[in-house]
């Protein structure tokens, strides 16, 4: 399991600032809507500035007809990411068409589906999809990853089932980890690190913790110590 660190800070500085207090430790660290349609590709470039190391998780969570979705798969190759994610909503052919485009590169990064958002209630859910969370989640993975995708992006509770129907290979990351039994926040489907351990999750993304804390540092060892 690896740790992702949110970067949802108001400002650019302020992001700047935290990753300053963290670049020593081995982590991950996640590019969000906002803080990239702010910041942009020179933010991409301030954080590897910092350290060369750190591994970028751009979530920008692909989702429009197949071509265009290809088209700025292509382009996200350009910015040195590791990492991307698309919605599984957009269906097979628009993930199948973002894979086959990506194929003509020697390398690229991980690319995962986004299934169920951790923000749903079941009742918000079932409403626009008109099937529960997990049964649709597992559903939207297979269709991921018979779409050549290396994994998904789901709550920790769907994590396990998803490798059952899938394989213990096919990576799932999930956002809304609490783990020192924080506020949810705007969250619905948290968990804690022993659960998402326990359920297999190969990537933990965690925000408020970390950045809200008066030692971001200490947060993030922590939390490395129980991963």
């Amino acid at each position: 399991m690896e740790l992702c660190v949110a970067l949802d800070l108001s400002t650019k500085e302020e992001n700047l600032a935290l990753i300053e207090k963290i670049k020593d430790h081995d982590v991950w660290l996640k590019v969000g809507l906002r803080t990239y349609i702010r910041d942009g590709e020179e933010f991409l470039k301030a954080i590897k500035q910092i350290n060369p190391d750190f591994k970028i998780f751009l979530d920008l969570k692909l989702y429009d007809i197949p071509n265009t979705m290809a088209d700025s798969a292509e382009s996200i190759m350009g910015l040195g990411v590791d990492m991307f994610n698309v919605h599984a909503s957009a269906g097979k052919r628009a993930m199948k068409t973002v894979m086959e485009r990506l194929g003509k590169f020697e390398s690229r990064p991980i690319v995962l589906a986004v299934t169920a958002l951790t923000s749903f209630s079941e009742d918000e859910f079932t409403a626009v999809y008109e099937k529960d969370i997990a049964s649709k989640a597992d559903q939207f993975a297979k269709d991921a990853m018979e779409s050549g995708l290396d994994g998904v992006v789901c709550s920790a509770y769907e994590s396990d089932s998803i490798k059952n129907i899938t394989s213990k290979e096919f990576m799932t990351l999930t956002p809304g980890i609490r783990p020192f039994g924080e506020d949810k926040g705007d969250q619905k489907r948290v968990a804690d690190v022993a659960f998402a351990k326990e359920a297999l999750v190969d990537f933990i993304v965690v925000g408020r913790p970390i950045y809200q804390a008066e030692n971001p540092s200490e947060v993030v060892s922590k939390i490395l110590a129980l991963i």
